[in-house]
């Protein structure tokens, strides 16, 4: 579709069939520049390697599309003649419609992230027939775990309801397992500030029991597939399958924000901090000050927490449409399972 130049004529090359878009691409291991600074010859990108020339001469290319729809199009019907039929080891159910209209997600999910909803109603309107069987639906109920289909395939969705506590996160652990064990798909929803601080949080194990989650997430062989439609911060990101633990696929809304922390909280962190220099040195942070750290701070965090400064630099696979979310997980598990589910082998669950 573009041009492939040098190193990168080979992909082409080397592929069992290649499609060439006429006029829009070519191939060449050296450019027009370089092939005059070399042999001092002058000529045309289309002349030296366009599509006219790799199909009816060179035979680098197999098809002459006429533009980027056709591409795409002839891609399809190589696809067709692969002679390969996907090995399905789940139990397949007809597809069922959500009960409810997908068009409905955008007056449930906002773009002001301090506004809390309930993960359920968005799991009711991906799922087939709004079905959702919960897993320990009354213990650590900030995490949301349970079992559905999507277009009649099987997944186990992890979904946020606030902070992550110590009774979550082990909620969390014991259904990747189960998941794990019954090699089902799992679907994370990500919305999440984090995993619980303070002295009472740290007192109960907050860091084992968080490890335990980010451990069954880190390990899970079967394909994983993450949406991020609110906030992804900090930790949260790791227990809810950021990009660092392998997912498949990773998609965010377009009211997400991903970032280490908040912006307001890594302003405030900051300001404390020199507030607290300035308390050893005798002196005071005046308001002003404060605000000439924290508002900088605070703007480059909602720059480049932004979804599409996420998806420019490959941080995800890109920016979906709310309503397209069913659709997208649907085509996304179809893809996965075309490689067979291997065995989970877990490390350690400190106790």
């Amino acid at each position: 579709m573009g041009s492939c130049t040098a190193g990168g004529a080979y992909v082409p090359a080397m592929a069992d069939e290649s499609v060439i878009v006429k006029q829009q691409g070519t191939i060449f291991l050296a450019g027009p520049p370089l092939v005059k600074a070399a042999t001092g010859e002058e000529i045309s990108a289309e002349d030296l390697g366009g599509a006219n020339l790799h199909c009816s001469k060179s035979g680098v290319t197999d098809y002459f599309a006429i533009d980027d729809q056709h591409a795409l199009q002839l891609g399809r019907n190589i696809v067709k003649n692969f002679n390969y039929k996907k090995a399905m080891s789940l139990a397949i159910r007809t597809p069922e419609e959500p009960l409810y209209d997908g068009d409905e997600l955008y007056g449930i999910v906002g773009s002001n992230l301090k506004k809390t909803f309930d993960v359920r109603e968005v799991i009711a309107r991906v799922v087939d027939g709004s079905k959702f069987d919960e897993f320990k639906a009354m213990y650590g109920d900030t995490l949301v775990t349970g079992f559905a289909r999507i277009f009649g395939y099987p997944v186990g969705i992890i979904g946020n309801n606030g902070v992550l506590f110590g009774e979550s996160a082990m909620k969390g652990a014991h259904f990747v397992e189960i998941c794990c064990q019954r090699k089902i798909p799992l679907v994370f929803l990500q919305n999440i500030t984090g995993f619980m601080v303070g002295r009472e949080a740290e007192a109960g194990g907050i860091a084992k029991h968080g490890a335990k989650m980010v451990t069954a997430v880190a390990c899970a062989q079967v394909p994983k597939l993450t949406v991020v439609i609110g906030g992804s911060y900090g930790a949260g990101n790791y227990g809810m399958c950021g990009r660092a633990y392998s997912p498949r696929f990773m998609y965010m809304w377009p009211n997400a924000r991903i970032s280490v922390m908040g912006g307001e909280q890594a302003a405030g962190v900051l300001s404390q901090i020199t507030a607290d220099q300035r308390k050893r040195e005798g002196k005071t942070l005046s308001p002003e000050e404060e605000k000439a750290i924290k508002d900088p701070i605070v703007e480059m965090f909602e720059s480049e927490g932004s979804p599409y400064y996420a998806s420019a630099r490959l941080w995800d696979d890109g920016v979906i449409d709310p309503v397209d979310t069913r659709k997208v997980l649907g085509l996304s598990l179809s893809a996965a399972l075309n490689a067979p589910i291997p065995d989970t082998k877990f490390g350690v669950f400190r106790m």
